[in-house]
């Protein structure tokens, strides 16, 4: 009954004009980044930040999230009518989408996509619903030991399920982490690696950051890229699937979205990680594996729902724990705490509305999306005659009024420029950036609970083994750790990253 109440409030607060209109708004602006190829949610979120400060907590929160989800829906069109994946997790299901769509069938594919994305949703939002009341609850037994443990947990895991090198995966953890170092000591008042700029002394802004390694260095680095498209130019017709469309799709999209809600909750996992291995399952267990790759429904209902799922269940552990599974939850952290919300256990039950509001929204979300994307099909096939050429200046241009817009001062957009220059460096030398930004959002709250704990100790180390859970996720971090070191792993986890990579 007090889940009903809650759903009540957040209906309430989510149904309202405003909200209603920022939640259409983000998920066809999420649409519609998703359909242009060498953007995504991370870049476009990182430029919509500055805006969002104006706006009410609530709408905020609801407008950037539905980007996220809805990125996940318009990456699958590109995928299947252009083979030109919009969003990373969306490679998979150019396999045998676009395949489909030169068959004929382009309309029964992103049917679907539409309905495995739609019940997927409809099941991680529920599931948030569900499970996050409860582990927020479970969270407000944590102490500075746990929160310690369980960030180090999360860091550690992220570099476990990071595309490339996992050393190169913990140098960027650790380059975040000294980042975030940057400004004003938390217990003396000193300040540290500022090289006396008096700009730094509050640290680094994380708006400049985000910007610059996400918005920039995407911008720098598909610039000179030539796309060719292969667009499927006869008219998409027979949206509603088959009778055995239906019966081959519905269940690779359960095992798609159970798959998809679980990995949705791990460090580093998220939407991308979720597709390939729900593609990688349905091979496994279809009685037809060698068809996978010539157009069948099992390959994209699989992947779609799952990497939907994984978006929408990836808000569980930032909004109850305060620890981001992505780079996308990293951003809506710094998005809170521009409104002044701290992540975690008490957000819901500081900031009830905003919390319910959301969940309420992602349903509301889906079904937006569904009505929309279908019948708007024809004009995401016509943004993609949009030339690079104009979108990169406007991306250039927005990102530096953003930035300006938040620190009043120059210095922010020269900083957003450096990191700019920065990541498309990494991007270079072959380091993924995400892991980074992880390390850079924690590396504060890492050291403060660490700081605290001891004080709480008087300085023992002991204090971290002799708390039962702080002790049991910090074995759970020493075995990811192992399993780093056998080699049967590593070999597995290069096979799962080949075909993304």
């Amino acid at each position: 009954m007090e889940l009903l109440d809650h759903l009540a409030m957040g209906f309430h607060a989510a149904l309202s004009l405003q909200n209603l209109m920022y939640a259409t708004i983000g998920v066809v602006l999420g649409t519609a980044i998703g359909v242009l190829p060498g953007l995504g949610p991370v870049p476009t979120i990182a430029m919509l930040l500055p805006l969002t400060y104006a706006l009410p907590p609530e709408s905020a929160v609801i407008m950037l999230a539905g980007i996220f989800y809805g990125s996940q829906y318009g990456g699958s069109t590109t995928s299947i009518l252009v083979n030109i994946p919009g969003e990373s997790s969306s490679v998979v299901t150019c396999l045998d989408g676009h395949q489909m769509a030169r068959k004929g069938r382009a309309g029964s594919a992103l049917a679907t996509a539409a309905i495995g994305s739609f019940f997927a949703g409809s099941v991680a939002t529920i599931l948030v619903a569900a499970f996050a009341p409860t582990l927020s609850r479970l969270a407000f037994q944590f102490g500075p030991a746990e929160y310690f443990s369980l960030m180090l947990l999360g860091l550690i895991g992220a570099v476990a399920l990071a595309h490339g090198s996992i050393l190169r995966a913990v140098g960027m953890i650790l380059v975040g982490v000294l980042l975030s170092l940057v400004g004003t000591d938390i217990t003396s008042g000193g300040q540290r690696f500022t090289a006396g700029l008096s700009q730094l002394f509050d640290g680094i802004e994380f708006v400049a950051l985000a910007m610059g390694l996400f918005g920039l260095a995407e911008v720098i680095c598909n610039a000179g890229n030539s796309l060719h498209r292969e667009l499927v130019t006869r008219k998409v017709s027979g949206l509603w699937p088959s009778r055995e469309d239906f019966r081959r799709m519905t269940p690779a999209i359960f095992r798609g979205t159970a798959l998809g809600s679980v990995l949705g909750l791990l460090p580093g996992g998220g939407a991308t990680l979720s597709s390939f291995a729900a593609y990688a399952l349905e091979k496994k267990v279809s009685n037809r594996p060698t068809a996978f790759g010539t157009g069948v429904v099992e390959g994209v209902a699989a992947p779609e729902s799952a990497n939907n799922a994984a978006a929408q269940t990836s808000f569980i552990p930032m909004l109850t724990l305060g620890l981001p599974s992505n780079a996308v939850m990293a951003l809506m952290i710094g998005a809170l705490m521009l409104h002044n919300i701290q992540p975690g256990p008490q957000v819901i039950s500081t900031n009830p509305t905003l919390f319910w509001g959301l969940v309420a929204s992602m349903w509301i979300g889906n079904i937006i999306l569904v009505i929309l994307n279908l019948p708007m099909i024809f004009i995401w096939v016509k943004i993609l005659s949009v030339p690079y050429r104009y979108l990169y200046p406007s991306i250039i241009v927005i990102s530096c009024i953003g930035v300006f817009s938040v620190t009043n001062d120059a210095f922010g957009v020269f900083l957003m420029a450096a990191f700019g220059a920065f990541g498309y460096l990494l991007v270079r030398l072959g380091c993924e950036i995400a892991p980074m930004l992880l390390g850079f959002v924690l590396g504060q709250s890492l050291e403060a609970y660490f700081r605290r704990a001891m004080l709480i100790s008087d300085g023992s180390f002991t204090v971290f083994f002799s708390r039962p859970l702080s002790a049991a996720l910090l074995l759970m971090a020493a075995i990811v750790v192992v399993m780093f070191m056998v080699p049967a792993f590593s070999r597995k986890r290069e096979e799962v990253f080949q075909e993304a990579e």
